[in-house]
């Protein structure tokens, strides 16, 4: 999924997605940190008001929150934060184009390790396995406020802290 291109294949959201995406050139901005688009959109299981979700690796901290106010700070309601994720220092920048609200997340893990990726693959593979049906239910839990990760969570019965428990293999029977 590091290629947007998909996105032109799909849904009418996908591609207002893909061309915010190319025309604001994001993703090349931020080529230097490995960027992703993750989350709800890529794996069909959005709202209308999703959020675009961009995960990066950075190897310096207070170089990529530079970068991040440097490049984004002019976009409509731009706001940038640093916290702790699950043991991990977290850069997070929230704004706004063409009416699309973005979150670009950075963290000193490469993309392809991070929970947003890890998450998306695996959400992925549970849709791959059951179908609309699952789909259906995770929107319609999103659609009652339910997160993305709960809400498989609850389809599949797992207990516990959804975001790490959704990466347990023995809680996803996905053979």
């Amino acid at each position: 999924m590091y290629d947007i291109e998909y996105l032109l294949k799909g849904s009418e959201l996908q591609q207002k997605v893909y061309n915010v995406l190319a025309e604001s050139k994001i993703l090349e901005k931020l080529k230097d940190y490995n960027p992703i688009l993750v989350g709800s959109i890529p794996i069909s299981v959005y709202l209308f008001d999703s959020d675009i979700d961009i995960i990066c690796y950075y190897k310096n901290k207070q170089e990529f929150s530079d970068f991040i106010v440097t490049s984004f700070v002019e976009q409509e309601d731009f706001y940038k934060d640093e916290f702790d994720s699950y043991g991990n220092e977290t850069v997070t920048a929230n704004f706004k184009i063409a009416g699309f609200d973005f979150e670009i997340f950075g963290q000193n893990i490469p993309t392809h390790l991070q929970l947003g990726y890890q998450h998306m693959i695996i959400e992925k593979r549970l849709l791959d396995k059951y179908g609309d049906a699952l789909r259906q239910y995770i929107i319609t839990e999103k659609r009652k406020g339910v997160k993305t990760e709960p809400a498989f969570c609850n389809w599949l019965g797992i207990k516990g802290n959804p975001y790490i428990e959704i990466l347990n293999p023995e809680n996803l029977n996905l053979k």
